[in-house]
């Protein structure tokens, strides 16, 4: 991502990973969720560290924010630079399957730490906690959260199945219908762009052969697949 305060689009995870590694008998219990707040996180935090009383350590690291500007890390305890800051090094320079930049945001990392006896120096904790997130990440799957122009499209109640499919067909997004006493309404996001907004509109027309227009139902960040 080439400029990140003009973000329009970063990757968030579909849903929580945990994932675990031994080094030298100590346990690293790695766990990824998505969050959207400094609160969430540190709600997070605070679940896990209620699950895992007896460990030693609970470090973190997260980023928020499409333009991953929030970024936030805690040794928890170990020595200074030897957790958190490798867990958020290993969170903002993932880069998703198929993709082209690290874009992952949205994202806090707990690892939990059962020491096992053994030191590990500061080099082996650097390569444990970096290696526990990344770890973690590669189990993890994605959506494309960008942000997209909203349409609603109004249909009769017989063709608004017919529309909906043929209206992904053609390529836009159908976020769903909502079924008035009177009409269908279906939502649909296409990027926010003039000329593609202009393009879903003739495309649209064409489909319903010119029986309804969608209107603009403003700009929102959507999950994509």
């Amino acid at each position: 991502m080439s400029d990140l305060t003009q973000a329009t689009r970063y990757g968030v995870l579909q849903r929580d990973i945990e994932h675990e590694i031994e080094i030298k008998r100590s346990r690293f219990i790695c766990y990824l969720s998505r969050v959207e707040t400094e609160t969430q996180a540190r709600e997070f935090v605070d679940l896990i560290r209620a699950e895992h009383r007896l460990a030693r350590h609970h470090c973190t690291a997260f980023v928020l924010g499409a333009d991953r500007m929030v970024r936030r890390s805690n040794d928890d305890g170990e020595p200074s630079g030897t957790a958190g800051l490798p867990m958020l090094e290993a969170l903002t320079l993932f880069t998703r399957p198929a993709g082209s930049t690290a874009d992952l945001s949205d994202t806090i990392a707990v690892v939990v730490r059962y020491f096992g006896g053994v030191l590990l120096g500061a080099g082996g904790l650097v390569r444990a906690y970096s290696d526990s997130v990344s770890q973690a990440l590669t189990q993890a799957r994605f959506y494309t959260r960008q942000r997209m122009r909203l349409l609603t499209l109004p249909a009769p109640h017989a063709a608004a199945g017919r529309w909906e499919n043929e209206i992904r067909a053609a390529g836009i997004e159908v976020l769903g219908t909502a079924y008035e006493t009177d009409h269908a309404a279906i939502r649909l996001a296409v990027q926010d762009r003039p000329e593609t907004v202009t393009g879903a509109q003739r495309r649209i027309a064409a489909l319903t052969q010119g029986a309804a227009q969608a209107t603009d139902a403003g700009v929102s960040w959507v999950d994509l697949q």
